[in-house]
């Protein structure tokens, strides 16, 4: 198996639950390759789930599902055990910590994922159906619009009446999950929008929301560094600073003053 491979099986997955949480066990993930699941893992797309509350249990051949029993310990780890009912000459089974341990995806997962991938903000459109999740506002090299996540059978990528398989744009890359960036962005200026909530003025709206998030970060950028650099001036001398330079974007200090404070 390929870490490409990996996250491959990981979407279809979660695309068969029509989004909902699906959980692999640490047995599992030990047969996938080590790259993928620490790349699943530090890219978002594999959680720390509950640990599971029954397992087979290991005892003898005949291979019980039994709870598992895990008391707290004030001084040590809680060790975990099954206790037997079967035989006389068993009683507690110890169970290590790993065959406990589950990691689940979500579509809320996927999604992060992608936006971080693209460098997408998050938007906050609410659905306009159960099974397509806006993820964010994508640009093409013509055109943006909203990029969402469509979860009915399979995962795919939607944008406006436009959709392909999410496996289809992934990738591995230097330990990294990554997305065919080039396709998204020709999908982004090919789609037609029908949703009226993702018309071009929406699309706009949403656009300058962005930059202005931007502009207010570079605001709060360069106070902390003239912090650093000048302490104990007022917040209005700061301010003034701030808008005597290239990022106040020919904003004046008032308004730098009430945004550089994240």
């Amino acid at each position: 198996m390929t870490p490409q491979a990996a996250l491959i099986e990981l979407l279809a997955r979660v695309g068969v639950r029509n989004g909902a949480a699906v959980t692999v066990n640490t047995e599992e993930l030990n047969q996938w390759p080590t790259a993928a699941v620490s790349a699943l893992k530090s890219q978002g797309l594999l959680l720390k789930a509950r640990p599971v509350k029954s397992v087979v249990c290991p005892g003898c051949e005949q291979e019980c599902s039994m709870p598992v029993h895990t008391p707290p310990s004030a001084n040590a780890p809680a060790a975990s055990f099954v206790v037997c009912d079967k035989r006389s000459d068993t009683n507690r089974v110890p169970i290590p910590a790993a065959r406990l341990a589950l990691w689940r995806c979500d579509a809320q997962a996927v999604c992060e994922f992608v936006a971080a991938n693209l460098g997408l903000q998050r938007t906050t459109v609410q659905p306009s159906e159960d099974r397509l999740l806006p993820i964010g506002m994508a640009r093409g090299n013509k055109r943006t619009q909203m990029l969402c996540l469509r979860v009915q059978d399979d995962l795919a990528l939607v944008v406006g009446t436009d959709g392909m398989p999410l496996a289809d744009v992934v990738g591995f890359e230097d330990a990294s999950f990554t997305l065919d960036q080039a396709v998204i962005r020709q999908m982004v200026d090919a789609a037609t929008t029908t949703d009226p909530r993702h018309t071009p003025s929406t699309a706009k709206r949403e656009a300058r929301k962005i930059d202005t998030q931007a502009m207010y970060a570079s605001w709060q950028k360069a106070y902390r560094a003239l912090l650093k650099k000048s302490p104990g001036k007022s917040d209005v001398w700061y301010s003034q600073q701030i808008a005597k330079t290239a990022v106040a974007q020919g904003r004046d200090a008032s308004t730098i003053k009430k945004n550089m404070i994240s």
